[in-house]
């Protein structure tokens, strides 16, 4: 891959510094990172971590017991993980206001769209 391709990007850090000290930037070098889909989570922990699994349900909507294999796990201390949930809080947000809301009821959300026309 040449390197005119590789994508570094920079994340702002949410929390606001104290007045004694510069508001720090971070560049992410995402070079060779591999990405993944999950379609389905686990949300553990202990008192000093909380663990996030993530796997591929292939049938997410069988109604017979199924064994998942977990892809991914993530660890973070509490801290980490309240920052992670301010971000995705704030993502889901706007992304509301953007495109409506996201509905997690298969049901109520397949009998929401519209009839396909003939």
């Amino acid at each position: 891959m040449a390197d005119d391709t590789k994508t570094k990007k920079e994340a702002k850090v949410t929390e606001q510094p104290a007045a004694d000290q510069p508001q720090v930037k971070i560049t992410l070098d995402d070079d060779g990172v591999l990405a993944s889909y999950s379609n389905f989570c686990r949300v553990t922990g202990t008192p000093e971590e909380v663990i996030i699994d993530f796997s591929l349900n292939p049938n997410p909507y069988s109604q017979q017991d199924q064994k998942v294999k977990v892809d991914n796990r993530l660890v973070l201390n509490h801290f980490t993980a309240k920052r992670l949930f301010a971000a995705l809080q704030q993502t889901i947000m706007r992304h509301e206001q953007n495109f409506g809301v996201i509905e997690l009821n298969v049901q109520r959300r397949l009998s929401a769209q519209p009839e396909a026309k003939k």
